[in-house]
């Protein structure tokens, strides 16, 4: 399994390595939403929702499956505008101007990712125009809560709203927290960035996608750059360029933004801290038992980013729900997975903090 990107024809010159402040906000929240994916972040994290007003608290609630299980390529504007050629840039307040120029089928098709799982890799329905896909979306925004119904509901009724609303909320965001945090990063992204540039000038992309990571290599006879995931995706860089995007707060997360339409982007981390010991040769024992087969692998991908009922599951991997909850039955026994009901829905999700446990190599693997 992997995501390829078709470079044929690519220039040299296309190839930009260049940090974006609002991919490292929106890392930023994800981190702290979800802190068990960091845990070289911690004492940043707790730093942080230390003295974070109560309600930017609140309201950083309000979209968080926008960056909880990642984040949105929402985060990332500068790959949608047409051409295939624009750079992220210097200041976040320039970036989200870049956000404004997105067409509102462009932000609502981002923001619905992790809510309708709509077509990714291809061009498909638009649920502004399209009475199935809306009514599809707001039925799966209703299995993950009454809060993502809610904000569905308002992206899918009034688009500039939201937009309004997004844009005011990271402004805020940066004022209390990310304008210090980025005056720190920044010089380790653009240090990160002028050695990527060196490397594409003196010894050509191979030499720098294997620096990028070692699970991004490149085919030159194919044209084609194979990203290793537990994920399937194809894009390809046309007349456009290819974007390497560094972050200080991302590892073990490497992420390939392959969305139809818009520039291919690998965003990769510039740092690994180190992960805790394994467990127990009996825990051990146990849970690499559970995770042996390949579907449960790959299950495993979902739910360490976000929570499932079996249902879900059941459509996401062509699967029936009682061949889906053998499955989970083996997970939960090996303390690999928590459930908690919402409602009538019962959700799942991979505990991180375990499997970091187990060792970096498949943390990483399930992450990337």
């Amino acid at each position: 399994m992997s995501v390829r990107i078709d470079i044929a024809g690519l220039r040299p010159e296309r190839v930009a390595v260049v940090p974006s402040p609002l991919a490292e906000l929106g890392m930023a929240l994800h981190a702290l939403s979800e802190p068990a994916h960091h845990p070289g972040l911690q004492g940043w994290v707790t730093g942080v929702r230390a003295r974070l007003d109560p309600h930017l608290a609140d309201r950083m609630c309000e979209a968080d499956f926008l960056w909880r299980t990642t984040f949105s390529d929402l985060f990332m504007p500068f790959a949608g505008i047409p051409g295939g050629s624009t750079l992220p840039c210097g200041t976040l307040a320039e970036e989200l101007d870049l956000l404004d120029k997105l067409t509102d089928e462009q932000f609502v098709d981002a923001a619905l990712e992790f809510t309708c799982a709509l077509p990714y890799c291809s061009h498909g329905p638009d649920a502004l125009a399209d009475e199935e896909i809306r009514r599809r979306a707001l039925d799966l925004a209703a299995a993950r809560g009454p809060q993502q119904l809610r904000f569905s509901e308002r992206l899918l009724a009034d688009p500039p709203r939201i937009r309004a609303w997004l844009r005011q909320f990271l402004q805020d965001c940066d004022e209390a927290f990310f304008a210090e945090a980025w005056s720190r990063l920044r010089h380790q992204l653009a240090a990160d960035a002028r050695h990527k540039t060196e490397l594409l000038r003196r010894k050509g992309l191979a030499e720098a996608l294997a620096a990028v990571s070692p699970a991004v290599t490149l085919d030159e006879d194919a044209a084609r750059i194979t990203v290793d995931k537990l994920g399937e995706g194809r894009t390809a860089t046309g007349d456009g360029g290819l974007l390497l995007v560094p972050t200080s707060l991302g590892w073990p997360h490497l992420m390939v933004l392959h969305r139809h339409g818009w520039q291919p982007l690998l965003h990769y981390p510039v740092g690994s801290p180190e992960l805790a010991a394994p467990p127990s040769l009996e825990q051990l024992a146990l849970r690499m038992t559970a995770l042996s087969h390949p579907v449960r692998m790959r299950m495993c991908r979902h739910l360490a980013r976000s929570a499932y009922t079996t249902g879900e599951l059941a459509q996401v991997h062509g699967m029936t729900a009682p061949e889906i909850s053998r499955h989970l039955a083996v997970l939960k026994k090996a303390g690999l997975i928590t459930t908690r009901r919402r409602g009538r829905y019962v959700l799942h999700q991979l505990d991180v903090t375990v499997v970091a446990r187990l060792g970096s190599e498949f943390l990483e693997g399930i992450l990337r």
